[in-house]
């Protein structure tokens, strides 16, 4: 019986981790590194993202949402590893192709995929000035949606599609797909469109997961649960507990993403991991 051909080893992997500069993809880029990829962390800053104007959220917070990458990296390197750092601005379809570009010119050809970042927004259609945790809401608008679906969804497409192009292009045999969701399949009300953008995240990757097989690619979507990147506050955390539910940390979801990115995980894809 024919053997699957082998992958690059452990140690000369390298991976495109976006919203790398803070919460669960700055994890995620330390623990893969701790694996021994290289990683490049792709960041983005801008205070209409994440709802970095809203007063209610803290104010270390948003600073560490504006931060550079940087600590990451240097992060990375003091502990032996190889990483580099580039902001990009994904909902601008250039940036798909300058970040593959980036990562070859400085650690090598792509093998991993983290679609992390988020242009996050809370809207609704029964607008009301805060949410039920005191976060500020906006009306459903064509700003709204397009803010979140041009990171959420369609630079996650592009970002999959040209990872694809390059891993076949080179003949690759051996790659790794993992996206972040939330919400649930019923709606995720009062963050309309990130519900929808992140539903059509999942459609996106768990379809890769059927096309790219041939290819030893994996792809998988993990859903954490509330996750702790700074910004949850005594009544998100009540909330998630009351209904039964952890509040994790971003390094127990980087536990996981670097799990699904391991050969070790080699016979999980196509499915959408639920965190509690």
């Amino acid at each position: 019986m024919s053997q699957p051909a082998r992958g690059p080893t452990p140690r000369s992997r390298v991976a495109i981790v976006t919203g790398a500069n803070h919460g669960i993809g700055a994890a995620a880029a330390k623990a893969l590194a701790a694996q021994g990829t290289a990683v490049l962390c792709a960041y983005f800053r801008n205070e209409r993202q994440g709802g970095l104007d809203d007063p209610a959220l803290p104010a270390a917070y948003r600073a560490t949402r504006m931060a550079k990458a940087d600590f990451v990296v240097e992060s990375i390197r003091a502990s032996g590893g190889r990483a580099a750092a580039l902001e990009a601005d994904l909902s601008d379809e250039g940036a798909i192709g300058t970040l593959f570009d980036a990562a070859e010119s400085e650690l090598g050809p792509v093998d991993i995929l983290v679609n992390n970042a988020s242009g996050w927004i809370a809207d609704t259609f029964f607008h009301a000035a805060t949410d039920r945790y005191g976060r500020g809401q906006s009306p459903v608008t064509a700003r709204t949606f397009d803010q979140v679906f041009a990171v959420d969804a369609r630079a996650a497409a592009l970002l999959i599609a040209e990872f694809a192009r390059r891993l076949v292009a080179r003949e690759g045999r051996w790659g790794r797909i993992v996206g972040l969701t939330s919400g649930d399949s019923d709606g995720f009300p009062e963050e309309v469109s990130y519900g929808a953008a992140k539903a059509a995240q999942v459609n996106f990757t768990l379809s890769a997961a059927t096309e790219l097989a041939r290819y030893g690619v994996t792809a998988n979507v993990v859903h954490p649960p509330v996750t702790d990147t700074g910004w949850v506050n005594a009544a998100t955390a009540a909330s998630a507990r009351s209904a039964g539910r952890r509040v994790a940390t971003p390094e127990q979801v980087a536990e996981v993403i670097a799990f699904l990115t391991s050969d070790a995980a080699a016979l999980v894809s196509g499915n959408v991991i639920r965190l509690r």
